[in-house]
């Protein structure tokens, strides 16, 4: 009786990797995006180009939704033929293909506005509008209450002190959980040491009752670097 198949992986493996190599560009492109419509913000420039941005960060959403739909299905399939282990190999792309676009057939619109870094974007961006004073429609006569909420939002990025080093961030990150910001490579070693020690990390902003600080919790903080750009810049510019 012939034996079965041997099936050699490895070309799919290069493969995968590729494609998630190409998941990192479409990051760095909402990356460069965002901080392209921060820009525009600061320098009080057309809404409508501020608009475009967004438009383009939906657009680099759904080449990442897509893509991890194709990474997903090519895996599965990989662990499904692992798994059985055919007598008969099926046609791979075939297989593929079938679980890609059973993945493809759930989307909505609504995955798109999920996207982690598109949600970031716009949170970020109602935050420098509030910064920068500007309206998302010319002449727009903003609601009283969502200009306390826009001034509270501001006030709050005037915190430039880290709470671990107690001097001034240049490299902050948020909490996503409890919307505190650290130093980045305080937290993370903060966070790598409490692992050492096997213990749960606290959030070390005094009052606050987050008792389990996640590296996976933390987002940069685009705005507040900014903004603690632009007061640097200031203070040189008196002294």
């Amino acid at each position: 009786m012939p034996g079965r198949s041997v099936i050699s992986f490895s070309g799919v493996d290069t493969c995968l990797s590729s494609l998630k190599t190409c998941q990192s560009y479409i990051s760095a492109g909402m990356d460069i995006a965002t901080n392209v419509a921060f820009d525009l913000v600061e320098n009080h420039n057309d809404m409508e180009e501020v608009n475009e941005m967004e438009k383009v960060m939906l657009q680099y959403a759904a080449m990442s939704r897509e893509l991890s739909h194709y990474i997903d299905a090519v895996e599965d399939t990989v662990n499904q033929i692992k798994r059985d282990k055919p007598d008969v190999v099926p046609d791979l792309n075939d297989v593929v293909e079938e679980k890609f676009k059973a993945l493809e057939s759930t989307n909505s619109d609504l995955d798109l506005q999920r996207n982690e870094k598109f949600v970031l974007f716009k949170e970020h961006l109602k935050e420098m509008k509030a910064q920068f004073g500007v309206l998302s429609v010319p002449d727009e006569i903003p609601d009283l209450e969502l200009v306390d909420e826009d001034i509270a939002v501001t006030q709050s990025q005037m915190n430039f002190i880290c709470p671990i080093t107690q001097v001034e961030m240049k490299k902050p990150v948020r909490n996503k959980i409890c919307r505190h910001t650290y130093e980045e490579n305080a937290i993370l070693e903060h966070i790598w040491l409490k692992e050492q020690q096997k213990k749960k990390v606290r959030c070390p902003t005094v009052g606050c009752n987050n008792a389990e600080v996640k590296k996976s919790d933390l987002v940069p903080d685009e705005v507040l670097k900014r903004a603690i750009s632009s007061q640097s810049k200031q203070n040189r510019s008196t002294q």
